[in-house]
C-alpha cells in the first residue's frame, strides 16, 4: 500500500501561498501559508496535520488493540498537540478518552503499552511523547 499527497508553493516564504491536495482529495488545494503555520491564519499547517495523522492513528491501534483483548470501545477520543519550538518538533502530547465497557484499568493500562510501542504513526515521530488518559468503564 502507497498513499500520496502533493504541496503546491508559490512566492517567497513569508509572503507566498501554497495548497495541499491529498490521494483522496480529502484535503484539495487546501490552503496554507507562512501565516496559518506561525500564526493565526487561515488555512492548515504541517504540524496540525501530523497531530490529526497521531490522533487517528492512535485511536485506531487502540480500537484494535482493545478489541483483541475481548473488548468493544464505545468511543475512543484522541487529542494530538505538536509542539514546534525553534524550528524543531520537540513533544507529541496525546489526550486518551476512552469509553470501554467492562475493560479494567489494568487490562487498558496493557492495551496503552501495545498501542504506545505500535502505532505507526507514533513510532514514525522519533520525539517526546507525553499521555493524559482517561478511562470510563
Amino acid at each position: 500500500m502507497k498513499r500520496n499527497a502533493t504541496a503546491v508553493w508559490n512566492g517567497t516564504g513569508k509572503e507566498g501561498s501554497g495548497h495541499l491536495t491529498t490521494q483522496s482529495t480529502v484535503l484539495n488545494k487546501t490552503q496554507y501559508s507562512f501565516n496559518s503555520r506561525f500564526a493565526d491564519g487561515v488555512g492548515t499547517n504541517p504540524e496540525e496535520l501530523v497531530a490529526a495523522a497521531l490522533s487517528g492513528c492512535f485511536a485506531m491501534k487502540l480500537t484494535f488493540v482493545v478489541s483483541g483483548a475481548g473488548f468493544t470501545a464505545e468511543t475512543i477520543d484522541v487529542n494530538s498537540t505538536i509542539t514546534l519550538d525553534a524550528g524543531a518538533i520537540t513533544n507529541a502530547h496525546l489526550t486518551v478518552k476512552a469509553t470501554v465497557p467492562g475493560i479494567s484499568q489494568e487490562k487498558f493500562d496493557e492495551c496503552m503499552e501495545d498501542v504506545k510501542a505500535n502505532c505507526l504513526i507514533s513510532k514514525l515521530l522519533n520525539v517526546d511523547k507525553t499521555y493524559e488518559v482517561s478511562l470510563t468503564n
